[in-house]
């Protein structure tokens, strides 16, 4: 589980401006992706077989076929069953265990599969919802508002953006502007927004390989572009998932290193996983550059009662107040959660 520290802000002096109510959406970080038929998922999380922190996703949807969806939703089940009875026994400390999510198929799944976990809720982070788009935006959302109501703790929602309404250049802002009114008004348990880069790259037929980043697919990264600039203001917005977890020269991670700096360089924070081999490599790439912290904190603890711009602690850029508090902000809430370089 990714952590967030009262005690790191108060040792750094920005306590009163970073809590963890505004850092909750910086904490999904690497999400694992399990189709919810693994059966290895309870020993995973029971015996902590992976030693970086992690959030965990059960997936109901496309890593599963139209015919196991009950097998699935039985699976589930006795997922969280085990876990919390594990927790109740004592067999193993709740800090280790990873933020669960449930990506469900339909908004009534989500309210009829809440309805059979409920006695575990405890566990449930929330759920992420795929193709969230013009058609099942209003539904989703009363699904989650139902979810809540009848909910002892807050369960959020990700919608994933990803479905072919995005794809059409000459309705596409308008599309995403209607998007984000509905997002808008869930944004209490709007935990992160995300992207579904695979189902966007279906529509044209093309991947990457793994010296190249979906920056470089032009027709994706405009789309990328236009969803970063409608949602990432207000909400967190994850990067796509990379799909390379092996090479035999570790290219894939070199990939995946320069995918991620790009990432960060245009707003994406986070990121989907795929295999465990990715999520050092995804813990690594959110740590904070020192130089980055420093200035971070220089901004955040700027005291003068004229002068609002300085030079950075190493004396190489320029910080100024007024237009760098959103990036101080930002920047040490990731380095709480995820640490410094």
């Amino acid at each position: 589980m990714y952590t967030f520290s009262d005690e790191f802000n108060k040792k750094h002096n920005c306590w009163h401006i970073i809590n963890k109510e505004n850092a909750a959406p910086y904490t999904v970080g690497a999400l694992l992706y399990c189709p919810a038929l693994n059966t290895k998922i309870i020993d995973m999380v029971l015996h902590n077989s992976i030693k970086h922190p992690f959030s965990l996703a059960l997936c109901l949807e496309d890593s599963i076929s139209d015919s196991a969806v009950d097998i699935a939703e039985t699976q589930i089940l006795h997922i969280f069953k085990t876990i919390f009875q594990s927790l109740a026994n004592g067999e193993f400390i709740k800090s280790t265990l990873p933020q669960i999510f449930i990506r469900v198929r339909s908004p009534l799944q989500a309210t009829t599969l809440f309805n059979k976990i409920k006695q575990y809720e405890s566990l449930l982070s929330g759920f992420i919802l795929p193709k969230y788009s013009l058609d099942c935006a209003e539904e989703y959302n009363k699904s989650i508002l139902e979810i809540n109501k009848i909910s002892n703790k807050k369960i959020y929602m990700m919608p994933i953006i990803e479905s072919h309404d995005v794809i059409t250049l000459n309705t596409r802002h308008k599309t995403l502007v209607q998007l984000k009114s509905y997002v808008d008004t869930m944004a209490d348990y709007v935990l992160n927004v995300r992207i579904g880069g695979n189902d966007l790259c279906n529509y044209f037929g093309i991947r990457r390989s793994y010296d190249e980043t979906i920056y470089d697919i032009l027709p994706i990264s405009n789309i990328l572009s236009d969803i970063l600039t409608i949602f990432s203001a207000d909400y967190v917005v994850s990067g796509p998932v990379w799909e390379y977890f092996d090479s035999p020269n570790n290219e894939w991670s070199d990939g995946l290193k320069q995918e991620m700096r790009l990432d960060k360089l245009n707003g994406f924070i986070g990121k989907t996983v795929i295999h465990p081999n990715q999520i050092e490599v995804i813990n690594n790439c959110l740590k904070v550059e020192k130089f980055d912290f420093e200035d971070a904190l220089s901004i955040l603890n700027f005291k003068s009662d004229y002068l609002l711009v300085a030079k950075s602690i190493d004396g190489k850029r320029m910080n100024e107040i007024k237009t760098h508090t959103k990036w101080a902000e930002k920047i040490v809430i990731l380095a709480n959660i995820y640490g410094v370089k």
